[in-house]
């Protein structure tokens, strides 16, 4: 049977003698990953940080399973502080099927967007276990939603954080305060913040495993932590929830899970014993084992090192089972009744530019600048963490790298997202791109983007050869041009010729050269030519006309490139 604690704990607990029966109970199983440094001292306070804490956490302070994994062997003293896990084929090693997929497609998708953050999935499975049991064994339906709500208690700080309602009841159904929600248990105003669609079906929600799974890893990879570093791993577990005991207790699991896992059908995984979030009920007994009593906590070995103190301390005479999820509570009442009043979770109050210039690009080309903005609370303040959604609209064809028209981006520690590389396509013209911030785009910018015509400034014929025909023939000699632009070649440039005068006018409809347009009509100025991939251009076939003279063919482009060729009219020798 599971190692576990026979009652309990209300995060935020602030009885040093709750605390270090924890930490003593954790060392003593000699659970996977129990050790912590600093972070668990016998005796300490278990608000204290083993790591630097982040501002809030993911879960507010609501219920969570203390249950341990079971260790290979029983401890005897001498045996290493991490004793090693079952087989991977021991049932508590069991992740139902969609669960596990949620957390390796998670671990996959920040793989590709957050490389250096290098998330383990086993990490999330860990966090997944001590919050709601891996979705209650797995009840989940074909596309990963929880068959019924996974709610933790009221956060109306009777024993726990005091967070008054900021969602309407929309994820929780609760208008007076807010409760955790979903598998991985994240308040609503956190959600707000970092919650995913991973399923693709258009909505970010707390009750799917995939969304909450992703954003779970995401919340976990903030800043700049990599997880394959131990004190990272620590940090990002208490930004989850800022409790030594928690940190312990997912460190356990997550050298558990490290050590081999397999899948098991949904709703056949086996459900931790000790009461989870609540939902009107607790999640119920392990499948495998019987549920302890709240009362009956077992008191651990002694500790390999022999030293005194190590034991769990037997509850206080004070303490009696409440009989509900909470564990044990004072025969009298504290001496102050008025909960600490919640700090204040900042919210996000904008967006604002960033950074971002003039966007300006030739067609085809990639904008020099970036489109950046920041993300800022009340006090206007950097505000990390929140979607930020880049749209593309407008006439045009100008996308995202990679050929999306829209992307969605995470602002980082100092508040600031950038949208993915913009390049131009070849409709000129203004186009715009808009940000929109929060998980409603509540918030917005737009900035203008422009797309120039492609130039060239040099043209130059690639043959020498004289151009002369006889009244009413042909010109037989093609005349092909190349454009480059600083040397180098001008590809897909608009070119436009025209034929003129000796006065250097258009020539008249009823006489000179004609070019060859649409459709085989002979017209004196030529639109809609583009020079190749060589920068080259070979003009259709020109027509002598009936009047003879000398003529010019003037070729120019867009960047004030203009070449002019003469054409040579002969009339027929006398009779």
């Amino acid at each position: 049977m599971a190692a576990q604690f026979g009652r309990r704990l209300r995060r935020g607990a602030t009885s040093t003698a709750v605390a270090a029966a924890v930490v003593a109970a954790l060392s003593a199983s000699q659970a996977p990953g129990a050790t912590l440094g600093s972070a668990a001292q016998p005796g300490g306070n278990d608000q204290s940080a083993a790591a630097e804490p982040e501002e809030g956490a993911a879960t507010g302070n609501d219920q969570y399973h203390t249950d341990l994994p079971p260790l290979a062997a029983p401890v005897t003293p001498g045996t290493p502080s991490t004793a090693v896990g079952l087989p991977a084929t021991s049932a508590e090693s069991g992740i139902p099927a969609t669960v596990l997929a949620a957390y390796q497609q998670a671990q996959s998708t920040i793989a590709g967007t957050d490389p250096a953050c290098r998330l383990p999935w086993q990490l999330l499975a860990a966090i997944g276990k001590v919050e709601s049991g891996q979705a209650r064994g797995g009840k989940v339906d074909a596309s990963g939603t929880t068959l019924s709500p996974i709610l933790g208690p009221a956060l109306d700080g009777n024993g726990f954080a005091l967070i008054p309602d900021t969602d309407d009841g929309a994820y929780d159904s609760d208008t007076v305060t807010d409760r955790a929600v979903g598998p991985m248990q994240f308040i609503p105003s956190t959600w707000a913040i970092w919650g995913q669609d991973a399923n693709g079906d258009g909505r970010k929600d707390p009750n799917n495993v995939y969304d909450a799974a992703l954003a779970a890893g995401r919340y976990l990879c903030a800043g700049t932590r990599d997880l394959s570093i131990d004190t990272d791993i620590d940090r990002a577990v208490l930004s989850y929830n800022h409790s030594s005991a928690y940190l312990s207790t997912v460190r356990s699991w997550f050298e558990y899970y490290n050590n081999g896992t397999h899948s098991v059908p949904d709703g056949t995984g086996v459900l931790p014993t000790t009461p989870g979030p609540a939902t009107g009920t607790t999640t119920g007994p392990a499948s495998t084992s019987p549920s302890s009593s709240p009362s009956a906590a077992p008191v651990p070995s002694p500790s390999p090192s022999g030293k005194p103190g190590t034991a769990s301390p037997s509850p206080s005479p004070s303490e009696t089972p409440s009989g509900k999820p909470g564990g044990t509570h004072p025969t009298k009442p504290p001496t102050t009744t008025t909960p600490p009043a919640p700090s204040e979770v900042p919210k996000l109050a904008g967006i604002e530019n960033a950074g971002t210039g003039t966007l300006t690009a030739t067609a085809g080309q990639d904008f020099a600048g970036d489109v950046t903005v920041r993300a800022v609370d009340g006090e206007g303040d950097s505000f990390a963490g929140a979607p930020v959604t880049f749209t593309i609209s407008g006439d045009t064809d100008a996308r995202f790298a990679g050929g999306a028209t829209s992307a969605e981006v995470v602002t980082s520690a100092d508040g600031t997202a950038g949208a993915p590389a913009l390049v131009a396509g070849e409709t000129t013209g203004d186009f715009q791109i808009h940000a929109a911030a929060g998980t409603t785009g509540q918030f917005s910018l737009s900035f203008t983007a422009t797309v120039t015509a492609r130039r060239a400034d040099d043209l130059a014929r690639t043959t020498s050869t004289a151009l002369t025909a006889a009244q009413g023939g042909e010109f037989t000699e093609d005349v092909q041009v190349k454009a480059t632009l600083g040397g180098a070649v001008a590809s897909g440039v608009a070119v436009t010729a025209t034929i003129l005068d000796s006065a250097g006018q258009p020539v008249p409809e009823s006489q000179g050269p004609r070019l060859t347009g649409a459709n085989s009509t002979a017209v004196t100025t030529l639109t809609g030519l583009k020079t190749d991939a060589d920068g080259l251009l070979t003009l259709p076939q020109i027509h002598a006309g009936d009047t003879a003279g000398t003529y010019t063919l003037r070729i120019t482009t867009e960047g004030g490139a203009v070449l002019d060729i003469e054409l040579t009219v002969e009339a027929p020798p006398a009779a």
